[in-house]
């Protein structure tokens, strides 16, 4: 298994997934030095599938992931340099490698470029993966067990806007990202995300504030899912990505509020 990342895992998170960094700069400096690890684990997941053309061969990639995951729950000291950084959190939280394996699971299927039968099956897909992991981070920052259906709520939906964000992405790799791609099931898809959203924000008090900065990095998902409801022919056509001046207004709420 190569090794060779950037030194930490915030430089690793900053450079691979800015989005995330941003919104770890509106949390606490100890939820940061919390996250980053987190949040730089999704990354090496997210990039595995695309290690290969050879689908076997990604999958390998991912497998040493899951068995790496496995080992650090399993208490044995860990080789990689971000499995290290893990590693007392996973301590502190035993609960945290559930969720973690459990992304890492779900990453299999893009390894096969398998496609989604139903929006049914695409929801099981991003509550594994997006939903795990901010169920993970919320954990990591001391969210009760009661929050999970808030935090995973949400997770949902932040996940769906991002994979919204990434359908010209995956369609170029040769993963069909959604199972109907007609703008009216896309629309339906994506007040679905709102739903979750609103409902997410409803219940809100569940969740301590300790852990609120788990779920700032949802920042840009009202707006994506917003646009790709009203808009869903932008899906395709990969415009689905806020202006600049949009971004920073959008990231007000968490830095100024605290509030997802």
């Amino acid at each position: 298994m190569n090794t060779t990342r950037p030194a930490t895992s915030a430089e690793e998170v900053r450079l691979g997934d800015p989005d995330r960094f941003v919104a770890t700069l509106a949390a606490p400096a100890a939820a940061r030095v919390t996250l980053w690890p987190l949040y730089a684990l999704n990354l090496q997941l997210a990039r595995a599938p695309w290690a290969s053309a050879e689908p076997l061969v990604a999958e390998m990639r991912l497998q040493w992931w899951c068995d790496s995951l496995d080992d650090l729950g399993a208490g044995k000291s860990p080789a990689h340099p971000l499995l290290r950084e893990l590693a007392p959190l996973v301590a502190r939280t035993p609960a945290l490698i559930a969720p973690l394996a459990a992304m890492a699971e779900a990453r299999r299927r893009e390894c096969w470029r398998e496609g989604f039968a139903d929006a049914a099956e695409l929801r099981s897909h991003i509550e594994a993966t997006a939903g795990n992991l901010m169920w993970a981070s919320a954990l990591a920052l001391g969210a009760p067990v009661a929050a999970e259906p808030v935090v995973r709520g949400f997770g949902f939906a932040s996940g769906l806007a991002n994979w919204l964000r990434a359908v010209p992405a995956l369609n170029a790799r040769g993963l069909p990202p959604l199972p109907d791609p007609d703008e009216a099931a896309i629309s339906a898809l994506a007040a679905t995300g709102l739903a979750e959203i609103a409902a997410a924000r409803r219940a809100r008090k569940v969740l301590p504030r300790r852990a609120a900065p788990a779920l700032f990095s949802g920042w840009l998902a009202p707006w994506v899912l917003a646009r790709a409801q009203a808009e869903p022919a932008c899906v395709a056509a990969g415009q689905l990505e806020p202006s600049e001046f949009r971004r920073r207004a959008t990231l007000l709420r968490p830095v100024f509020s605290g509030r997802w």
